[in-house]
């Protein structure tokens, strides 16, 4: 199966509020970007541009993330949601 290709959409509400409750939990974590790059394998730039909410995070790249970086996956989840639904 292939990947679609052309523009990805805009990240929504709820992706923009995941970003912003992952870059609160890796910076509690004291993680750098570089750091999250050699533990994740991915490169700088691609983490960067999910963090800023330029674009989503896959479901793996969470998933990778959190366990790289010690963060509980479902309350990262539970706190975008609420975040997304109060703005």
């Amino acid at each position: 199966m292939s990947m679609p290709s052309g523009s990805q959409p805009s990240p929504g509400k709820f992706s923009r509020a995941v970003s912003v409750e992952l870059r609160a939990a890796l910076a509690r974590r004291q993680v750098s970007g570089a750091a999250l790059a050699r533990l994740t394998g991915r490169s700088q730039t691609y983490l960067s541009e999910r963090l800023r909410a330029d674009r989503s995070f896959t479901m793996t790249d969470l998933e990778d993330i959190c366990r790289e970086a010690n963060i509980d996956l479902l309350a990262l989840m539970t706190a975008a949601a609420r975040a997304s639904q109060a703005r």
